[in-house]
C-alpha cells in the first residue's frame, strides 16, 4: 500500500526541519557575547576588520533565509526571525558555560600539586610550568592563541 504525502504536509516537515536546523546551527553563526581576539582583528589597519565583515554576511545570510523560510510558510518575516532569535536564545541558555580563567587556574594548580603529591613531577618543576603560565609562555584556553609556524623564522 503507498502513501503519498502531501504538499501541506511536505511543505510544513520542510519548514520545521528548516527551523530547528537554524536553531541548532545558528549559535556557530552567531556573534559570541565574549568574542575572543584574532590574528586578523588585532592586526587590522584599516578600521574595518574582517570580523566585522563576517558578521554582517552571517546577519545577511540569516536574513535571507528567515525570508525565505517566511515565504514558503506564508507567514510574515517578522515572525519567523523572532521564532529563530527565541530558539537561538533557547539553545544558548542550554549551552553551558566557559570557565572562566580564574576556574582554568585553579584547576591547573590543582593537578600540578596531584601530579608532584603522585612523583609525576618535582615542585620546582610544578613551580615552573605555573611560573610560564603566568608568563603567557603557553597559548590561550583549548590551544587558541599565538602560534608559531615552524620555518616562519629560518629555523
Amino acid at each position: 500500500m503507498s502513501r503519498t504525502i502531501s504538499k501541506k504536509h511536505l511543505l510544513a516537515g520542510l519548514a520545521a526541519a528548516g527551523v530547528l536546523g537554524v536553531g541548532i546551527a545558528a549559535p556557530a553563526f552567531a556573534g559570541d557575547a565574549t568574542p575572543t581576539p584574532s590574528a586578523s582583528s588585532s592586526t587590522d589597519q584599516g578600521g574595518t576588520g574582517k570580523g566585522a565583515d563576517r558578521q554582517q554576511e552571517r546577519a545577511d545570510r540569516q536574513g535571507e533565509f528567515a525570508e525565505a523560510l517566511a515565504k514558503e510558510l506564508g507567514v510574515p518575516t517578522e515572525k519567523v526571525t523572532a521564532a529563530l532569535a527565541k530558539l537561538r536564545e533557547q539553545h544558548q541558555a542550554d549551552r553551558p558555560q566557559r570557565p572562566t580563567g580564574e576556574d582554568r587556574q585553579a584547576k591547573l594548580k590543582d593537578r600540578l600539586d596531584q601530579a608532584v603529591k603522585d612523583g609525576k613531577l618535582t615542585q620546582e618543576q610544578a613551580d615552573a610550568i605555573q611560573q610560564a603560565v603566568d608568563a603567557g609562555v603557553f597559548p590561550g584556553p583549548g590551544g587558541r592563541g599565538h602560534h608559531m609556524r615552524w620555518g616562519a623564522d629560518g629555523n
